[in-house]
């Protein structure tokens, strides 16, 4: 119900994986014999944050420096929403049985897409460009993440990132002293599950399993044959190496099992 406390960071590890993708890219300048490699910063924010302090430090004029503002990678997350296409069924459950033998369950998760932008700046075409054919050809239009994001319930997913849009502009705006900046705009949508409250279910492993056989379909018709399923030795554990006892009763009584009582009548 709504006001039980349950917090899997499943949102921040998306992003945290969303990030990941983009923390190794490489910039490479070759002047004559020698080649200059740098690693490309990545920060979490808003373009128009980093346009704005670009902006602020415009007087900048050691290669040095400039080489420290940009290039630079930014992304935040643009919005998130539900999505009917992968709705699974509310009411079946998600198991998993831990090395010490205790068993936890959950709902089917809930699916949502988080929407991702992700800002290329720099201030030529050839940085940008160096940049952004380092991430395109790993999309197709997707690459998936496989992630753990519910410890508890043991179940890896892979989560697909989708690339739905690339856009250029050039922030450059007045006279010959005012910085260029070229920014790349990447859409992305993350495809990701959020899960509910993880409960114990270590009391609820079923041990007996019984059926009664008739020999017609008719509901009235009266039994005939009892078939029961238990694991052999009945004190197993889910992760223990057992087997199974196997019962078979015949009856030429009418009567029917109470499951209340656990008695036939």
């Amino acid at each position: 119900m709504l006001g039980t406390y349950t917090y899997h960071e499943i949102i921040r590890k998306t992003v945290v994986g969303f990030g990941t993708l983009f923390n190794n890219i490489e910039l490479r300048r070759t002047k004559g014999s020698k080649t200059e490699v740098m690693k490309v910063p990545l920060a979490y924010g808003p373009k128009q944050k980093f346009l704005a302090r670009l902006r602020q430090v415009g007087d900048l004029t050691t290669q040095d420096q400039a080489q420290i503002t940009l290039p630079r990678v930014s992304f935040e997350i643009g919005g998130i929403s539900y999505d009917p296409t992968r709705k699974l069924s509310p009411i079946s459950a998600i198991r998993n049985t831990k090395t010490d033998g205790t068993e936890t369950k959950a709902f089917m998760p809930v699916p949502y897409n988080i929407n991702f932008e992700l800002a290329i700046l720099a201030k030529n075409q050839d940085d940008s460009l160096q940049i952004l054919e380092q991430i395109l050809p790993y999309f197709q239009p997707s690459f998936s993440l496989t992630m753990n994001l519910v410890p508890d319930l043991g179940e890896k997913r892979d989560y697909p990132v989708t690339l739905t849009s690339v856009d250029y502009s050039d922030e450059y705006e007045g006279d010959y002293d005012t910085r260029r900046t070229l920014v790349y705009t990447l859409q992305f949508v993350a495809k990701t599950y959020l899960y509910g409250p993880v409960g114990d279910a270590s009391g609820e492993v079923i041990k007996k399993v019984q059926v009664d056989y008739a020999t017609t379909m008719d509901r009235q018709a009266p039994r005939e044959l009892r078939y029961t399923v238990q694991p052999d030795p009945l004190n197993a554990d889910p992760t223990d190496d057992f087997g199974f006892s196997e019962f078979s009763s015949h009856y030429v009584d009418a009567k029917d099992y109470n499951p209340v009582t656990g008695q036939d009548e």
